[in-house]
């Protein structure tokens, strides 16, 4: 990973650290999350846009993960 450094206002640090302490995850996890959801996905790799946002209850998913991300081809 590439270390970086970014300046938020009191409140938007506030929220921030709030939200990530709700959903049990860093402040950094949050904000890597954030860019995702922001930046433009890249089309030729249809998998990247569940990168660490697919949750299906399933431990074994990993098993049998394309038909998590394309679907069953039944």
């Amino acid at each position: 990973m590439i270390r970086t450094q970014i300046s938020l206002t009191k409140d938007e640090y506030v929220a921030a650290k709030r939200e990530a302490a709700r959903l049990g995850i860093s402040l950094a996890e949050l904000l890597r999350r954030s860019l995702r959801t922001a930046l433009p996905v890249n089309d030729t790799k249809p998998w990247m846009r569940y990168a660490g946002m697919v949750e299906t209850g399933d431990p074994a998913s990993s098993r049998h993960i394309d038909d998590v991300v394309y679907g069953r081809k039944d």
